[in-house]
């Protein structure tokens, strides 16, 4: 009589005296061979989910030993949660390299829980905004607008037409996957039954039926919303940092799950006066010839107003002058950043007649001294 019962040994292909780091080899070779991700074969997502399984038993102590005394009877009370409680969700699936972002255990919730499940979280939103460098300079609030969905507020996001929670479908009884089996014959001539999980056909994963739609969303639950936020920009914010506001995100799957986070890339806006490097100010500042040699004053501006800065006699092309104190804010609050004054020295293309002769009695007299 075949054996309907999983053997995850054989599942993972090791040994049932194998140890830890055997398990843990066989678990991550085949789960990068059968993700679903890499493979496209239509039974792809069930062995992924077949080889987790056993791994999340046999990696544990406690598990692995009421499996071996009691096989699959000792072990088939255990839920999803339960199996996965206590393993490291990043070592188990984050390394693998597949969609394990800032929600801690999304590879979890889409293989495991599914979108029906009422704890997931909704998707996350990512965009990228520029702010002028004197906000950065000072911290304070910026306005942000962009559209996400949200739930219906018609129907509350459960996508009926009276606004109820839709009953269970029928088909999968709210679970929103289709389990069927069948049987594989191995070389040795034993069968192995094996529960492949699909997307239930009716209810499309919702594990609810909607029946007459709500006529604002069409029965989806969710409506397009322009988002209108004031986001805090602290001072000194470094290029490229992300902000995270918690609960701006896509909804969730399901009306009792939370919506996800928004994610904002913050740069600085192009400025024409200065060039950002990190809490330091950039700009070139050009100066006459004879200012170079002789020395001079400029006004130059920052973000704080106009100072003025000497440039020392015999200031050399390119030569940089640092005006500490008038860059940006160092993020954390440890001082400013300095202004740099690259100098650039305006060479004349055309003299005057007394200019010419002024040139040629220096160069005579400089000509003399060598």
């Amino acid at each position: 009589m075949p054996n309907k019962d999983p053997d995850y040994y054989e599942i993972l292909g090791v040994p049932r005296d194998a140890e830890e780091k055997t398990i843990k080899d066989a678990y991550h070779r085949l789960a990068m061979q059968w993700h679903p991700d890499r493979n496209p074969s239509p039974d792809a997502e069930a062995r992924f989910k077949e080889i987790a399984t056993a791994y999340a038993i046999l990696s544990d102590p406690s598990k692995r030993a009421r499996y071996d005394a009691k096989g699959f009877e000792g072990v088939a009370h255990y839920n999803q949660d339960d199996l996965f409680r206590d393993i490291d969700l990043g070592s188990l699936f984050g390394d693998l390299g597949f969609g394990f972002g800032p929600g801690g255990d999304s590879i979890f919730e889409r293989f495991f829980r599914g979108r029906s499940a009422r704890e997931v979280r909704g998707e996350d939103i990512r965009v990228n905004i520029e702010v002028p460098l004197s906000l950065v300079a000072t911290g304070g609030n910026h306005r942000l607008n962009f559209g996400r969905r949200v739930a219906c507020p018609t129907c509350r996001g459960h996508g009926t037409a009276d606004g109820r929670p839709p009953p269970a479908c029928s088909e999968c009884g709210g679970s929103g996957h289709k389990v069927t089996s069948r049987d594989t014959r191995e070389e040795a001539g034993r069968q192995i039954r094996f529960q492949q999980l699909s997307v239930c056909p009716v209810c499309h994963g919702r594990g609810t039926s909607v029946g007459t739609p709500c006529p604002r969303c069409g029965g989806t639950g969710e409506v397009l919303h322009q988002e209108r936020l004031k986001l805090h920009i602290p001072p000194g914010i470094e290029e490229g940092m992300t902000l995270r506001v918690v609960g701006h995100g896509m909804p969730a799957p399901s009306p009792a799950g939370k919506p996800g986070s928004l994610y904002v890339n913050v740069f600085s806006a192009p400025d024409p006066r200065f060039q950002r490097r990190g809490a330091d100010l950039w700009r070139g500042e050009s100066i006459a010839l004879d200012e170079a040699v002789l020395g001079c004053r400029r006004i130059v501006p920052t973000l704080d107003g106009e100072v003025s800065v000497t440039i020392p006699p015999g200031t050399q092309p390119d030569e940089v002058l640092r005006v500490k104190g008038k860059g940006l804010p160092r993020y954390g609050g440890d001082g400013r950043g300095a202004l740099n004054l690259r100098i650039q020295i305006a060479v004349p293309r055309s003299l005057s007649d007394e200019e010419r002769a002024l040139f040629e009695r220096l160069r005579a007299i400089r000509g003399r001294r060598e």
